[in-house]
């Protein structure tokens, strides 16, 4: 299988500050990545470059060999790459369900007539695909709640279905089992692992708890000040000199 996402001497400046600097990450077509690395390593920045959030300084970054630098943040999400956030972004007064549904807008008719013509048939449609999603991360009791009345965990798992019902070919999930509990964190990553069998989804996660990126993930990147520091399997990356010294110091 070949790279899906292909990011490329990638550099970000604000100011006299450097966020990343003269980083590469190659993720292959159904492979789940994990980007690890203590807070201000840039994980964020790279996820802001790779969804057009921010324009990197220099370097590349091509999704199916096309590059995306330049493009609006929906029209990266058109190409096939969605994410979450570390700081969830919902709609807080809409139900569940309707959160949903906004992940299903750039799949709507544009023309206007067809539109109209088919407006029913086509609201079903995606409906149901809102509907299976619901199912497989176990949100029915809740579908018609507003999410604001929802616990953290469930918001959570909200955020992931509105990404997954863009039907994404790649997947960014930045700090997916931050603020959870032990047990809600086992369900994420199971979620997280069944999502690529079930959807045929790939996934770049940014991930501070070490554990779960190494059950998910086949393959680590460390980042530290904006460099990358490490690359391999999650045992090689976790025993790599500079990672222990990133994470716990001299």
């Amino acid at each position: 299988m070949g790279d899906l996402l292909e990011v490329t001497n990638l550099s970000l400046n604000f100011g006299g500050i450097t966020a990343l600097q003269d980083v590469s990450v190659s993720v292959a077509e159904g492979e789940t990545l994990a980007v690890i690395g203590p807070n201000g390593s840039g994980k964020t920045s790279l996820f802001n470059c790779v969804t057009g959030i921010y324009r990197p300084t220099a370097g590349g970054v091509a999704f199916r060999s096309e590059s995306v630098l330049g493009r609006t943040p929906d029209a990266i999400t058109r190409l096939g790459i969605a994410r979450t956030f570390q700081n969830l972004r919902l709609f807080h007064n809409m139900s569940v369900l309707d959160n949903l549904m906004v992940g299903r807008h750039l799949h709507f008719q544009k023309n206007l007539l067809a539109a109209v013509l088919r407006a029913r048939g086509e609201e079903i449609r995606h409906r149901r695909r809102c509907e299976e999603i619901i199912e497989f991360l176990n949100l029915e009791p809740v579908r018609k709640s507003r999410v604001a009345d929802c616990p953290y965990g469930v918001q959570k798992r909200v955020e992931l279905g509105r990404a997954l019902a863009t039907e994404p070919r790649l997947l960014l999930l930045d700090e997916p089992v931050s603020g959870l509990t032990q047990e809600e964190k086992d369900e994420s990553a199971y979620w997280i692992h069944e999502i690529q069998g079930r959807f045929g989804i790939t996934v770049l996660l940014v991930e501070h708890d070490l554990r779960v990126a190494s059950r998910l993930a086949s393959r680590m990147v460390a980042l530290d000040h904006g460099v990358k520091i490490a690359e391999g399997t999650p045992a090689e990356v976790q025993r790599h000199p500079e990672v222990i010294k990133a994470y716990l110091g001299e």
